[in-house]
C-alpha cells in the first residue's frame, strides 16, 4: 500500500509502520540484474545446473531482491525527502527467493535522531522483506539521513 505523501523528518513516528506494494521477481528482472552487476553466476541463470542444487532451482540474487525491495520502498513515497543512506545493519539472508515469487516490504520506524543542524535527523527502519507465502526472506535495519520540513 502506497503512502502517496512525501514524509519528513519531522513526519516520523517511532513504532509507526508500512507496508510496500508487491512486485513479483521474474527470470526478466533476475536477468536484468546479472547484467547490470555482472554477477553471472550459475545458481541464478543455469536451469541445468540450478537443478542441481539444494533448492531444486535457480534463485534470484539476494542483492537483486534488496535492490527490488528498496524500489518497493521508494514508491511508497517515505523516502523522497532522504539526504543520504548511511548504513545497512545486522542485514541477514534468510531464504531464497525464487522466479516469479512476489515480494513487499514491511517498514517500522525504530528510531529518530536529532541531527545537529537543524535541517535534517536520522532514522533507523527495520526491513522485513516477505514473500507472498509470508516468509521473511531478508530483514535488517537501514539508517538514512532527511531533510527537515521547511528546509
Amino acid at each position: 500500500m502506497g503512502v502517496l505523501k512525501e514524509y519528513y523528518f519531522d513526519d516520523f513516528e517511532v513504532g509507526k509502520e508500512f507496508v510496500t506494494g508487491g512486485r513479483t521477481v521474474t527470470e526478466a528482472v533476475v536477468t536484468n540484474f546479472a547484467g547490470v552487476s555482472g554477477d553471472m553466476h550459475k545458481l541464478h541463470l543455469n536451469k541445468d545446473y540450478g537443478k542441481t542444487t539444494i533448492f531444486g532451482k535457480n534463485i534470484a540474487h539476494g542483492l537483486c531482491v534488496l535492490a527490488v525491495a528498496s524500489g518497493e520502498i521508494v514508491q511508497t513515497g517515505i523516502l523522497e525527502n532522504v539526504m543520504a543512506f548511511f548504513s545497512m545493519q545486522d542485514w541477514r539472508f534468510m531464504s531464497p527467493v525464487f522466479f516469479d515469487d512476489t515480494i513487499r516490504v514491511k517498514i517500522k520506524v525504530l528510531e529518530k535522531r536529532e541531527s545537529s543542524k537543524k535541517d535534517r535527523g536520522t532514522i533507523t527502519l527495520a526491513l522485513e522483506i516477505i514473500n507472498q507465502m509470508g516468509e521473511i526472506v531478508q530483514k535488517g535495519q537501514w539508517v538514512v539521513m532527511v531533510s527537515r520540513r521547511g528546509n
